[in-house]
């Protein structure tokens, strides 16, 4: 006997669902772990101290990539006087979609408690051809807090030969400064993005690009200093309002990463990258 169901019917397939939770609190001159849940496809990490006071947490996705569907939320809380490092095992991938497919959905949040201090500091988010991908990084801080981020995009290996083509790609980084906003920066690319990359107002050619966001009450005073550490190439770099700001271009992720890494060591006064960021 045959049940109801057509053979031509579409399969639905098994999506990655994946939640964490880190807080991390202050004990004496130390940050120590205080909250953590993972679920699913997202967990974490808590290596060694490398420098005293400063705790680091390092997120892993079991998953090994991110398909379409796919749902990851983050949430990172630092309690008053905290010192926190933020980073992933290994750049994040996120693979073809269809056409019908939901895309990828990615959520972060990062709460910064008063007189402490969050980096968000992930490696690559590479997009292959063809990728949908839906992503907020959403960060609430107290008026003393410090806040630094980087996000690097690479549209395609460039040594294995990959072109994106075509893609689905929403991405938001908001900050909130005492409840006030401080910062809303978007990037939409849908459809033809090889083409919209190649625009002279938008990519001129890159296929990678970074982005710094450092939150301080000090960031006025860092402007130069990292604008000579960005370099002469596809960069440039802002501050206002407490607030510094860098994009950086290139043609592969391994050159944007250099000028990353050197941005990083002027905002973060040379003290050692994550281990992961070394393998």
């Amino acid at each position: 006997m045959y049940d109801a169901a057509c053979l031509s019917d579409p399969v639905p397939l098994q999506r990655a669902v994946g939640e964490l939770r880190v807080g991390v609190k202050r004990h004496e001159d130390q940050t120590v772990l205080d909250d953590l849940r993972q679920a699913g496809c997202l967990k974490a990490r808590f290596p060694r101290r490398v420098v005293s006071g400063w705790m680091d947490v390092v997120t892993l996705n079991t998953g090994g990539g991110v398909a379409a569907g796919d749902r990851l939320d983050v949430a990172v809380s630092a309690a008053a006087g905290c010192q926190v490092t933020v980073s992933a095992q290994a750049a994040e991938r996120f693979y073809r979609a269809l056409d019908r497919d939901a895309p990828s959905w990615v959520r972060t949040t990062l709460s910064i408690g008063a007189g402490a201090a969050m980096e968000w500091l992930p490696q690559e988010t590479i997009l292959f051809d063809n990728s949908a991908l839906d992503r907020r990084l959403e960060i609430a801080m107290a008026p003393d807090g410090r806040f630094l981020g980087v996000e690097t995009l690479v549209f395609g290996r460039a040594a294995m030969g990959e072109t994106v083509r075509q893609a689905r790609f929403r991405d938001l980084i908001q900050v909130r400064r005492g409840g006030a906003l401080l910062l809303h920066d978007t990037i939409r690319l849908d459809g033809a993005v090889a083409d919209f990359l190649a625009r002279a107002a938008i990519g001129n050619g890159a296929r990678a690009l970074a982005t710094l966001v450092y939150v301080a009450p000090d960031a006025d005073r860092l402007l130069d200093p990292l604008r000579q550490a960005l370099g002469t190439g596809e960069a440039g770099a802002s501050a206002w309002n407490g607030m510094l700001v860098a994009r950086i271009l290139g043609q592969d992720s391994a050159c944007v990463r250099r000028t990353v890494v050197s941005a990083l060591e002027v905002l973060r006064e040379s003290r050692p990258l994550p281990r992961v960021w070394l393998c």
